[in-house]
């Protein structure tokens, strides 16, 4: 078959390999992948990696470069393992890419697999990912989608789901006033996201005027704020209730400036959500912390028993989430076509999905 592999940075590679086996082991289900999606960890990896892609075999998978790239993504049943009931061949299906221990695990005998220490994750540490024809994953990592949800949409549940465990762990509800930096991917979802969950006032910042005009155009009543043009917290401190900022932040990109952004524009007794990943440590002023008495939070991935939610929430259209997809490649020139085009500072693209068999 054919997979987008990763050898070292700036160095994939689409190469013929061996498809998974026919007749999947026990416990394990074979996947006709149909579209996936490029993630900003699939870019970082590409650009400065390996990052999360091991260098030695995983302490739990034994996964080890070159790695097939690809986590966002979903696709139809080709085959199932002895014992597998919850799934059959020809089953549309969405991937929870997450995979660790299911028991004996501190986190993981208590339900909180995401948060699990010898977690790994298809397509980047497992031995198949969605960048290719076919891959095999454990039962648990597979969910049926129903007859109205299309294939692209199936390949936008893992970044929805990001989404919407931010907004859960920032507690978002009907009335409140959500600021989200970062107008990517991610922070587009976590707007829809917090709509979704009834937020009334909306702002989100970033400072590349494109991204802020396609997200303007997906989420009604929004107001854009480019932090290099404006100051973020006096721009949301004058339109909320009694001038004193914003109900909850949710950190969408990884940056530190958008970070103390966040910290400056929350109200006292506030939440901020930190769901972007940051490189490095990052100096926030933690007497404003104590001071204004709010809340810091981080949000790692998502449980993993997020699926059916996310599905029913994408599905009956209250979280349009297709509305991020800019452009769709195929995987002989996702790279040039949708790594390349997405680094690019003044890119004109959200998310760019590959169509495994365009």
């Amino acid at each position: 078959m054919k997979a987008l592999r990763f050898h070292a940075a700036k160095d994939l590679r689409l190469e013929d390999i061996e498809a998974p086996a026919e007749k999947p082991a026990a416990g394990q289900v074979r996947i006709r992948n149909k579209y996936v999606g490029i993630c900003g960890t699939d870019l970082h990896e590409y650009a400065y990696g390996p990052i999360f892609i091991p260098t030695e075999p995983h302490p739990f998978t034994g996964a080890q470069g070159p790695q097939i790239l690809g986590h966002e993504y979903g696709g139809v049943v080709d085959a199932v393992g002895e014992g597998v009931t919850s799934v059959k061949p020809g089953d549309r299906i969405s991937v929870q890419p997450l995979i660790m221990p299911r028991s004996g695990d501190y986190y993981s005998d208590r339900g909180l697999f995401h948060l699990s220490d010898e977690i790994a994750v298809t397509g980047l540490s497992w031995g198949w990912g969605g960048m290719a024809e076919y891959s095999t994953l454990n039962e648990y990592n597979v969910a049926k989608i129903p007859d109205e949800m299309s294939d692209e949409e199936a390949a936008l549940v893992e970044p929805t789901a990001v989404a919407v465990y931010a907004c859960d762990r920032a507690g978002v509800q009907a009335g409140n006033s959500v600021l989200v930096t970062g107008a990517g991917p991610i922070g587009a979802l976590t707007l829809m996201a917090a709509r979704a969950a009834g937020a009334g006032q909306l702002f989100v910042t970033d400072p590349n005027d494109t991204r802020l005009d396609l997200v303007r155009n997906m989420v009604d009543g929004i107001t854009t704020i480019n932090p290099t043009k404006e100051n973020v917290g006096e721009v949301i401190r004058a339109a909320t209730e009694g001038g004193v900022g914003c109900d909850i932040a949710i950190e969408a990109v990884g940056n530190e400036h958008a970070l103390k952004d966040c910290l400056d524009a929350v109200r006292k007794q506030g939440t901020v959500v930190v769901t972007g990943l940051h490189p490095h440590e990052n100096p926030l002023d933690w007497f404003q912390v104590t001071f204004k008495d709010i809340d810091i939070r981080g949000s790692w991935c998502y449980p993993t028993y997020y699926w059916p939610r996310v599905i029913q929430l994408i599905s009956s259209g209250a979280l349009p989430a297709k509305q991020v997809v800019t452009k769709k490649t195929t995987l002989d020139k996702a790279v040039t076509e949708g790594f390349d085009a997405l680094l690019d500072p003044g890119g004109q693209h959200l998310k760019i999905l590959i169509d495994i068999n365009g």
